[in-house]
């Protein structure tokens, strides 16, 4: 996993928070896993496919998606129902699309799955031998935390 991978996802996520809801972030500190992922609350999943491909998880617990959901949509929402599970994922469908954008101007062509939802913690999920990259990302309504599982397509 090329860390270079990482920037256009933080940038995309930190300009689409600020651009979507007037939310500034801070980036925590950024690991790498070879382990299964296991799901948070809720997950947005997206594939890549190109000279750039694997998976991007956003995670986040149930509070923090409803928050988001509920500025997002200038409206208050207690549950997890259709409106919200679409909103969450459209915001993850915003930052892959932007992220793809930048890596397309770094040279890397790849185009993007629709957006999957897991509803649920503990779901486990493998990237089989492909290692990823974890940063979270901490907002005043909680973290979002972005797993990459990317690589160069030869």
């Amino acid at each position: 996993m090329k860390v270079k991978f990482l920037n256009p996802f933080v940038d995309s996520a930190c300009e689409t928070l600020y651009l979507e809801l007037h939310e500034k972030v801070e980036r925590g500190n950024l690991h790498l896993e070879n382990d299964l992922y296991v799901t948070d609350d809720v997950t947005v999943i997206l594939s890549l496919i190109g000279s750039v491909e694997g998976t991007v998880f956003y995670s986040m617990s149930k509070d923090v998606t409803l928050q988001l959901t509920s500025k997002l949509m200038d409206r208050k929402f207690d549950t997890l129902d259709r409106l919200v599970q679409s909103g969450v994922a459209e915001l993850g469908n915003v930052i892959t699309g932007r992220a793809s954008m930048k890596l397309a101007e770094a040279g890397y062509e790849a185009d993007i799955s629709t957006p999957s939802l897991i509803m649920g913690k503990g779901a486990t999920i493998s990237t089989l031998d492909h290692p990823r990259l974890i940063v979270p990302l901490v907002t005043s309504m909680g973290t979002i935390t972005i797993h990459l599982a990317l690589r160069e397509r030869l």
